[in-house]
């Protein structure tokens, strides 16, 4: 591609940005989509949920996503970090670490959320294996195994009765003081579902499978595997806070129909805006994105022909 003005370019190479890349690039658009390729889901074994491709591993689907684009050679893949985006007379600078600089008429972020996960020994080597954050997309692997459930505060007591649909067998571990309602702590009860506060020592493991969770005061309990309430979760790019986005209190951007925000021509589509999305759900809103950006490009260009004949 050279270096002439491109009609969009995608923060982001997920499935959103992927599939927002697609469409765009079957509807003859000239686009750029820079990745830094360290997706939110890189620990993730398989993903389960996206027709066609359950339980297929996230990279597979990114790398077939990708092979697939080649076939739009007005479509260019970067591997590179976006550093910095200016807008000037509505078009979009965008720089790269690289020191690469593309301008653009329209601009998608796809840049997701990254996780923040506590600090909880050993967490790391089972989360994406036996620990994870979405039961929809790995529920049916665990039912009606031993689970730890891990969380704390308001959003506790909801995820409980979602992981409860997969597995009764539930000890829930807030590590550390319960901050939950006295009627929270009874339907606990009511349900049979030990509610231990003792902070946690370690999580023991073998090759990423969860064993046993210690707890600091030396007592301890065999758990097949486990679900987080919170992954503490954060935006993966600032920059369209920088330039005028909103965030809403949960830290999401606040975007409008088809990913549209405040800023004419800046889209924002899945995790960014939704904090989780799911892979199909990612996928379908760049879809929306892209049908809506090239409606916008076919109605100017069709304005402008009107005007060329006056």
């Amino acid at each position: 591609m050279d270096n002439d003005l491109l009609d969009v370019v995608i923060a982001g190479g997920g499935p959103g940005g992927l599939n927002a890349a697609l469409v765009l690039g079957r509807s003859l658009k000239k686009v750029m989509l820079i990745d830094e390729a360290k997706p939110r889901n890189a620990v993730t074994l398989k993903s389960h949920g996206f027709l066609t491709r359950d339980g297929i591993s996230p990279t597979v689907i990114r790398e077939i996503a990708r092979e697939q684009l080649k076939a739009y050679k007005n479509v260019t893949v970067m591997e590179d970090v976006i550093e910095d985006v200016e807008r000037n007379n509505d078009l979009f600078i965008t720089k790269t670490r690289n020191g690469q600089t593309v301008m653009s008429k329209k601009i998608i972020f796809a840049t997701g959320m990254k996780d923040h996960l506590p600090s909880i020994p050993g967490l790391q080597s089972v989360y994406g294996k036996t620990v994870f954050h979405c039961p929809y997309c790995d529920g049916w692997e665990r039912k009606n195994q031993p689970i730890a459930l891990f969380g704390n505060g308001a959003a506790l007591l909801p995820f409980v009765k979602l992981i409860f649909n997969w597995s009764k067998d539930l000890i829930v571990f807030t590590n550390g003081p319960a901050s939950i309602q006295d009627e929270e702590k009874r339907q606990l009860a009511h349900h049979k579902i030990n509610l231990v506060e003792t902070p946690i020592a370690e999580l023991q493991s073998n090759n990423g499978n969860l064993e046993k969770v210690i707890l600091q005061s030396g007592e301890s309990f065999h758990r097949k595997g486990g679900f987080i309430s919170s992954t503490y979760e954060r935006q993966g790019s600032m920059i369209p806070a920088r330039l005028g986005v909103p965030l809403n209190d949960k830290g999401e951007y606040e975007t409008h129909e088809h990913g549209e925000t405040n800023l004419e021509g800046l889209f924002i589509i899945g995790d960014a805006k939704n904090t989780f999305t799911s892979l199909v759900g990612a996928a379908s809103q760049g879809y929306e994105a892209a049908v809506k950006i090239n409606s916008q490009f076919a109605a100017e260009n069709w304005e402008a022909g009107l005007l060329q004949n006056k």
